[in-house]
């Protein structure tokens, strides 16, 4: 069942069921240069817990991204609580199969997890973290209408990743 809807894409809880579409993806050399490399099987697997975590726990997460023509799974994107210089933030976090790239699927998808923080979680601020070398996603956080905040440094698979926090804030009379 549905989670999000857009016009051409369907976001849903991650399943067990999901593994190979996640392998394709998180198993990807070119997919996954901004996280230091390729996961392992078992690191895909940590993932998939996660995220089923995060829906018990939080209420939301990662959600499989599918193609409403077809129902392929090509990509994750949702809201998920993350450190930023050391502040617990609301993020929206996106990450596509390769073969899907280029195609305006992350922003789209993007787009509906963004109204769905502000209008349900009632969130007055949803960050992007974009490792700063990774170019690609900085223009999907651009598009979303998210501006530059702050650099910080992540330290993920043993390597320090300077990253660059992008954030919008919630529209209206009552962002603040």
């Amino acid at each position: 069942m549905p989670v999000l809807t857009t016009a051409r894409l369907s976001l849903r809880e991650m399943t067990r069921d999901d593994m190979p579409a996640l392998r394709a993806i998180l198993q990807d050399p070119e997919t996954m240069v901004a996280y230091e490399g390729a996961l392992a099987d078992s690191e895909v697997g940590a993932w998939l817990t996660k995220n089923l975590t995060r829906y018990a726990t939080d209420g939301f997460g990662l959600w499989a991204v599918e193609l409403r023509s077809s129902g392929e799974v090509i990509g994750q994107c949702g809201i998920t609580w993350q450190e930023i210089a050391g502040e617990r933030v609301l993020e929206v976090g996106y990450l596509f199969n390769r073969a899907h790239w280029h195609l305006g699927y992350a922003t789209e998808a993007a787009a509906a997890c963004l109204d769905y923080a502000f209008e349900t979680l009632l969130a007055h601020r949803v960050y992007a973290q974009v490792r700063d070398t990774n170019t690609a996603s900085a223009r999907v956080a651009e598009r979303l209408g998210m501006t530059a905040r702050t650099r910080f440094v992540k330290h993920y698979r043993g390597v320090e990743m300077p990253h660059i926090a992008f954030a919008i804030d919630r529209p209206g009379p009552e962002a603040g």
